[in-house]
């Protein structure tokens, strides 16, 4: 089984979001079975909520159903237990890197590094933002989801 932990700040909108996605790749595939996926955030904020509701709106929007999600903060154990733990952005890196054992510091990623259409490393935080930066952190997640598939050697449609 593969185990795979997605991680932003408050776990509220980024990570949640790559979660769905991932999910209802690896379940489109049939791979479900094969895989563990989960999501948390590097701060405490909102343990127990559910995603922010414009990333519920925007996944929904696009047939993936986040609304069952609660957030939680990153615990010490899933260092040893996930096989990836893929950050959104440059300040949960620092902060989950500073928190993982030695040991298990190959398995924390940038997410994006999955990606096949952009260059940028960072998912950006929407929370503050206007506009689309929801639609905009949905494409971004699409785009690593699909790289990470085929990274993962999971032959793609």
């Amino acid at each position: 089984m593969i185990k795979v932990l997605f991680i932003c700040m408050g776990n509220i909108c980024r990570s949640p979001t790559a979660h769905g996605v991932f999910q209802q790749l690896v379940d489109d595939k049939g791979f479900t079975q094969e895989f563990l996926i989960d999501s948390a955030g590097t701060h405490a904020y909102h343990v127990g909520h559910a995603p922010d509701n414009r990333s519920v709106s925007t996944a929904l929007g696009h047939g993936v159903d986040i609304s069952d999600l609660k957030a939680r903060q990153v615990h010490e154990s899933d260092f040893e237990y996930f096989d990836y733990l893929l950050v959104m952005d440059e300040h949960n890196y620092s902060i989950t890197i500073d928190n993982c054992p030695a040991e298990y510091e190959s398995k924390v990623r940038f997410f994006l590094d999955f990606a096949k259409n952009t260059a940028l490393k960072e998912v950006p935080d929407p929370y503050y933002g206007e506009g689309n930066g929801f639609e905009r952190v949905y494409d971004l997640i699409v785009d690593a989801s699909d790289g990470l598939m085929e990274h993962l050697s999971i032959e793609s449609d």
